[in-house]
């Protein structure tokens, strides 16, 4: 099998290659060259949810490339995240950063994100071609991530940028210099905030402690390099795809023009839809692992592909539909078990009050192009739109 994101058929729709994989079974092994190296590919949605939860599969990607002799020279705080460790390192750190993204945080940040998007909505066009992922989907949750992190605006170019570069896939070099300018950047502005301090997330970060337990720190580094880049990278990715999956399916896009309270409802089936995160980041067996009647040995990448487990019939039926009715809050597109996506609860409020917005202001949004000739992002990691022309 080569590797995928080199066939724009599926940048353009996965799903059909996913369903076939899935015909001859829910996990199956795949050469090098699908993730770069052999591998396990989990495409049902049961067994997915069960490799998610299992502690034999560890994250922590420092253990299984230890003597491997990698060419890679990933910054060691790009490479060792919080999602890349297994408890109880992993549960200490992601105890320090939960309180951010309570409902209660969340809730006090809408007005910010509300502002955000009418400003942005502001400067659309009207009766001309505009690039929806360039003008809300890339920006709104910037913006909102890097406020909550205290990044100054002069900086937010640059540090989109970088976070765009880690996920340009078949381009090691690209991804491993955008790793050390981001954190370079980070560990910058961390001695900055030292000096004069505030109350951003960040601020309180390099103040948090769990009694004498504090951040060492490479780990503060390495924890706003990932909440930088997973903070918003998600968000803009479940934006675009959500946009055009209302913009490709009339019926419901008029339901929700129509009866906006039901945007908040429609989300998770939005995101299970066309999930913004393809497959979920690097695993490992520790030792022989018996997934969906396949045996997985020990030492092996098992690679969970979220997007292709929530179109499994088996338990989402006709999935290739979208329906708003469906229940479909057990979708795994956030993940699933201790590294369920942390900032969850931010993405959702954002997705909400962007969607509402646009289809109030710009109740005749439409394609500007067939959607045969839209661009899709060449990465297996997560699944988004380069670009998304539309007319509103």
């Amino acid at each position: 099998m080569t590797d995928p994101t080199q066939d724009p058929r599926f940048l353009r729709d996965p799903y059909p290659a996913y369903a076939a994989m899935r015909s001859t079974g829910p996990v199956q092994p795949v050469p090098a060259g699908f993730g770069g190296r052999s591998s396990y590919l989990i495409t049902g949605y049961t067994e997915a949810k069960e490799a998610l939860g299992d502690a034999r599969l560890s994250k922590d990607t420092a253990v299984f490339f230890a003597g491997k002799g990698s060419r890679r020279r990933l910054h060691p705080a790009v490479a060792h995240t919080m999602l890349a460790s297994d408890p109880p390192q992993h549960t200490r750190l992601r105890k320090l950063v939960t309180t951010a993204f309570t409902t209660g945080a969340v809730k006090e940040m809408r007005p910010f994100i509300a502002r955000v998007t009418g400003e942005l909505l502001d400067q659309w066009p009207t009766n001309e071609p505009f690039d929806f992922v360039a003008g809300l989907a890339v920006p709104l949750p910037v913006i909102v991530i890097c406020e909550l992190l205290g990044v100054p605006q002069a900086d937010r170019p640059d540090v989109q940028r970088w976070s765009a570069e880690l996920f340009a896939a078949g381009e090691p070099d690209v991804i491993d210099a955008a790793s050390h300018s981001m954190a370079d950047y980070m560990t910058g502005l961390i001695t900055a905030k030292r000096l004069d301090s505030g109350n951003s997330l960040l601020d309180r970060l390099i103040s948090a402690r769990d009694g004498d337990d504090h951040l060492s720190e490479e780990e503060l580094v390495s924890l706003a390099v990932l909440l930088l880049v997973a903070g918003h990278e998600t968000t803009t990715n479940a934006l675009g795809n959500a946009v055009l999956a209302l913009l490709q399916h009339p019926a419901e896009l008029d339901r929700l023009q129509k009866n906006p309270d039901d945007v908040p409802a429609a989300l998770d089936e939005l995101l299970r839809f066309d999930s913004p995160v393809s497959t979920a980041t690097f695993r490992f067996t520790t030792q022989a692992v018996t997934l969906g009647g396949t045996a997985i040995p020990a030492g092996v990448p098992v690679l969970v592909a979220l997007g292709a487990a929530n179109r499994d019939p088996a338990r989402f039926p006709t999935p290739d539909q979208l329906d708003l009715d469906r229940n479909t809050a057990a979708h795994l597109a956030f993940g699933h078990g201790i590294h369920r996506c942390v900032g969850a609860p931010l993405a959702k409020a954002e997705l909400e009050i962007a969607l509402r917005a646009v289809l109030n202001r710009f109740p005749g949004i439409r394609l500007a192009v067939p959607a045969d000739q839209l661009n899709w992002r060449r990465t297996r990691l997560v699944r988004g739109l380069a670009s998304l022309p539309v007319l509103a």
